[in-house]
């Protein structure tokens, strides 16, 4: 059994399914759950503690599919003073999501104590140094993003279209592994390294439900898998629901990747999947 400190936590791989709330301290949330001012985001992230999440993942940046990107100030501006006031607050382990360097360096500084980067290190070659120095997990993510492939409908919101790949498994691992392989090069521990195949980042509604469909077979790799369901568009297109009636497409794609052997599980409504999740556990890790 791997185990890793986070924080003030240690977690457990295998032993049971660890959740990661989201507190988006953005006005453009796909989600529809963004915050503008600092009280309601770190209120939010509170309730989020409350209600069982194991680390709560701070973010300044919208990754939905036509987002406009936030420069270096605004997203600083948005996060560092809730993740300051969150560590003040509670006990739970705080990442931060983003895949600028500085952002990382100094949210860890405010008391970040994991980085998730959506980028998985290639984004910004200072990003793997920065894990590497303050000793923190990082979450790295393989996303193919592009805007020429996004899509957005009024009802049903963006998607990705048009998006092609060889081998979908193999190409996503190869991705994961060029991430690793940065990692190492900077002086990550493994120990410190969680692997995201990056269901709906630069994936059709169709080759996400394969990540899900297919996503024991990333364990391979042999590291702890984070998934993110939560509200996804392949929930959204598949179902035909908009994003504010997604829980039930997000409890059973959770309850679908736990069985498939998911570590973490990022998503908005933690009571909801905590339950789900407290059940899906005792079924495959009795």
């Amino acid at each position: 059994m791997k185990k890793v400190r986070i924080g003030k936590k240690e977690f457990a791989w295998g032993t049971k399914t660890y959740l990661m709330g989201i507190v988006n301290v953005t006005p453009d949330s796909f989600s529809g759950d963004g915050h503008g001012d600092w009280d309601s985001a770190v209120a939010h992230g509170l309730a989020l503690a409350e209600e069982g999440a194991d680390i709560l993942d701070i973010g300044g940046e919208s990754t939905r599919p036509t987002a406009t990107p936030v420069s270096l100030e605004d997203e600083l501006a948005r996060v560092i003073p809730v993740i300051r006031r969150l560590a003040k607050e509670t006990d739970v382990p705080i990442s931060v999501d983003t895949y600028k360097a500085e952002v990382a360096r100094q949210a860890i500084g405010a008391g970040a104590r994991m980085v998730n980067d959506v980028w998985g290190l290639t984004m910004d070659a200072d990003m793997a140094r920065v894990v590497a120095e303050a000793k923190v997990p990082a979450v790295l993510m393989h996303n193919r993003s592009a805007p020429k492939n996004a899509e957005q409908e009024e009802k049903l919101g963006g998607r990705f279209v048009g998006v092609t790949y060889g081998d979908l498994i193999a190409d996503v691992k190869k991705g994961l592994k060029e991430s690793v392989r940065l990692a190492h090069e900077a002086g990550v521990e493994d120990e410190h390294i969680i692997l995201d195949p990056g269901i709906g980042f630069g994936k059709t509604v169709e080759q996400s439900m394969e990540l899900v469909r297919r996503f024991h077979e990333f364990c391979d790799l042999e590291y702890p898998l984070l998934a993110g369901p939560s509200r996804k568009s392949f929930v959204g297109y598949t179902l035909k629901l908009p994003v504010e009636e997604r829980l039930e497409g997000t409890l059973a794609a959770a309850a679908l990747l736990i069985d498939r052997s998911a570590d973490i599980l990022r998503v908005h409504d933690v009571k909801e999947v905590r339950r789900a999740a407290a059940l899906a556990d005792a079924v495959v890790r009795p």
